[in-house]
């Protein structure tokens, strides 16, 4: 329904809705050439760091320092991917319902960490990548301790409200 009420309001404002049209998918295609490269190499880097062990290898580290404080071991290895990889933190997320069940202590958090956290390496790449921005350092270093954050804060909430 939106795009017939653009498409009539555009006929009725006398705009040429086609070249319009092929006016938008050139510039799409000119974002793309910006935006390319850093998607493929974050898609390798993504594939790389999942198909090395680097990432179970980082969580087996940080589990007991979890494990000591309270913090759900089993998130971990979400917590670590969300970061880098979407769709990779669902299939772990999936993974932790079978296990533990979807309203169970770890379920639940899983939930709420999946809808706290960002995608950070893609959105910076994607977007910095098609303003041209090279120097990500601060954006980076800040937009992962938000999600840090909020990994933390999503497992005390989930406690407070499970007790």
């Amino acid at each position: 329904m939106l795009v017939t009420a653009l498409c009539v309001y555009g006929i009725c404002r006398g705009v040429n809705l086609f070249d319009s049209f092929v006016e938008g998918a050139k510039e799409g295609i000119e974002t793309l050439k910006f935006i390319a490269p850093t998607m493929i190499a974050l898609l390798v880097a993504v594939g790389t760091l999942r198909a090395s062990g680097v990432l179970d290898r980082l969580a087996e580290l940080i589990r007991p320092f979890a494990e000591a404080i309270g913090f759900p071991a089993e998130l971990v290895p979400m917590g670590l991917l969300r970061p880098v990889s979407g769709s990779g933190a669902t299939a772990l997320m999936t993974n932790l319902f079978e296990q533990n069940g979807a309203d169970s202590f770890v379920g639940r958090c899983a939930s709420v960490v999946a809808g706290s956290t960002e995608t950070t390496f893609y959105a910076v790449s994607m977007y910095y990548g098609a303003a041209g921005i090279k120097k990500i350092r601060h954006t980076l270093f800040s937009a992962l301790l938000a999600d840090f954050t909020a990994i933390v804060i999503s497992v005390v909430t989930v406690g407070l409200l499970m007790s």
